[in-house]
């Protein structure tokens, strides 16, 4: 009997069956709770910031106004949710002034850190002069940061360049004071959000290609409109509407993946699914190069490479979404497509974009972008005189502060931390992703890689209460999205796996 229940450990935990590891492994499992007691919790690197005294209305009463005053669909973090009144760089501060460790950057839209001094001075100094015309008439800020934002754009989305190779293209350089920089410019669309830039996106592929079918990825999350709903392709997130010619592909996981990192495989299910399930002719296909509320999955290497040239065949555009992953955040590449070494036809991008301003782009060729011409097309707020102001402060921060090289030392510490982590705790079945853009999975059988829902949520709870704020992703929420603002350190880095450490021994 004893020895019976030692094997069912044994195969429990993953591993060949050995009496005497199982042993030490439940009484360390049954000491686990005691040990997180009697040792102190990790403390937070310390930080030079006061946050002001909060006067305002307190947390449960703003939670009951917005029960009652906003829409039914808001949901929440964290059982009791934070009242976050102020922010600074990588951390933010509750109503009570105690400081967090945010390791989710507003869902992966902190790029340079709360209230960074150079965007914020950027904001307030044209909001002063002007808040809001729109492109019926000029203003120096869109085509400022039109330009600056094409010349990160590599390939044929990329700019040439002027005599003093400053990277600009106009007729007169605003960095480099010269009349000699000319070239075609390529052409952005500013919009708002992720959602409606994947929306224009989209719109762009059908009329380009003559095509109505889309193609995307399982697993994916491209929006929550009537449009985007249908790229989209996780079910929690999906209304019962129609959604028109939208066709969903296995994904390219390597963990939960039928194919692993196959990359070939999966590109044979596109095309098995092109000549199946389509007239043979497509629009267009999108794809996130990490997917974000997925989980932080990074695509099977070589995987795009592949799939690009299938859809062209078919007559399709390819579509980046580079709204999580762009603007260095995987510190091997600016953009994350990048890492899959292909040059999509059109890329769309958000979020990081705008360090928190409502700010979205899309970025494609002069002749794709051409078919829009046929009508009117306008976006009352795109690319206003405040966000574009704010949008290429962003990108001057970016590169002043050598962010991108940032995100690669930083995150090659911390994923050698995790993967540390994750051989002293079982529950820890798979750490991904690169730069500033990590995932963490949380299984309760490494070998069947069942998701642990009731761990993860229990653990979330305890990581708010040390102090650290990280995300939650994949179908069935049991994924840590790891993805901070980007002037994150190894000392931030080195709490966070403490804290994780800390609240996993007491499980």
């Amino acid at each position: 009997m004893a020895a019976s229940l030692l094997r069912r450990g044994a195969a429990a935990a993953g591993r060949r069956w050995c009496p005497v590891d199982v042993l030490r492994r439940l009484v360390s499992s049954e000491a686990a709770p005691e040990r997180a007691a009697s040792r102190a919790p990790p403390e937070m690197p310390p930080f030079d910031h006061q946050p002001r005294p909060y006067a305002g209305m307190g947390g449960a009463e703003i939670f009951e106004k917005r029960k009652d005053l906003l829409g039914p669909s808001l949901f929440h973090y964290y059982q009791k949710p934070l009242n976050i009144v102020e922010g600074k760089m990588q951390y933010l501060y509750d109503e009570h002034g105690k400081r967090y460790l945010d390791c989710f950057g507003g869902i992966v839209t902190v790029s340079c850190g709360h209230c960074h001094p150079d965007i914020v001075n950027a904001v307030v100094e044209q909001t002063k002069l002007l808040q809001h015309t729109t492109t019926i008439y000029l203003h120096h800020a869109i085509v400022e940061f039109a330009e600056a934002l094409t010349s990160k754009m590599p390939g044929n989305l990329k700019v040439k360049y002027c005599h003093s190779a400053c990277g600009h293209n106009t007729h007169y350089c605003i960095l480099c004071h010269s009349a000699s920089c000319f070239g075609v410019p390529q052409v952005v669309y500013f919009v708002n959000s992720g959602t409606e830039a994947n929306e224009l996106a989209m719109l762009m592929a059908r009329l380009y290609s003559g095509n109505l079918s889309m193609i995307a990825l399982r697993n994916a999350y491209h929006g929550g409109s009537a449009g985007t709903i249908g790229l989209t392709g996780l079910q929690t997130w999906k209304y019962p509407i129609p959604q028109g010619e939208i066709h969903h592909v296995m994904n390219p996981d390597p963990y939960r993946g039928t194919f692993g990192s196959d990359a070939a495989a999966y590109a044979k299910e596109v095309q098995e699914h092109i000549t199946y399930g389509s007239s043979g002719r497509v629009a267009g296909f999108i794809a996130e190069t990490f997917q974000g509320v997925g989980g932080a999955v990074e695509l099977a290497p070589g995987y795009l490479k592949l799939a690009y040239d299938i859809v062209r065949k078919a007559g399709g555009v390819c579509i980046a979404d580079e709204v999580q992953s762009g603007f260095g955040r995987t510190g091997s590449h600016y953009w994350g497509f990048q890492t899959q070494d292909v040059i999509p036809d059109i890329v769309t991008m958000a979020k990081g974009i705008g360090n928190g301003l409502p700010l979205g782009a899309v970025v494609t060729t002069p002749e794709i972008a051409s078919v829009l011409s046929q009508k009117i097309q306008f976006n009352t707020f795109g690319g206003n005189p405040v966000c574009s102001a704010g949008g290429l402060a962003v990108l001057k921060v970016l590169d002043k502060e050598k962010r991108q090289a940032h995100c690669a030392d930083v995150g090659a510490h911390l994923v050698e931390r995790l993967k540390s982590l994750q051989e002293k705790h079982e529950i820890i079945g798979d750490v991904r992703g690169r730069g500033l853009m990590l995932g963490v999975e949380l299984v309760t059988d490494r070998n069947e890689k069942t998701p642990a829902k009731a761990e993860t949520a229990e653990l979330f709870e305890k990581l708010k209460d040390l102090g650290v704020l990280v995300g939650k992703g994949g179908l069935h929420g049991n994924v840590f999205r790891i993805k901070p603002p980007m002037c994150f350190s190894k000392e931030d880095a080195d709490f966070l796996v403490d804290a994780m450490d800390y609240a996993m021994s007491g499980l």
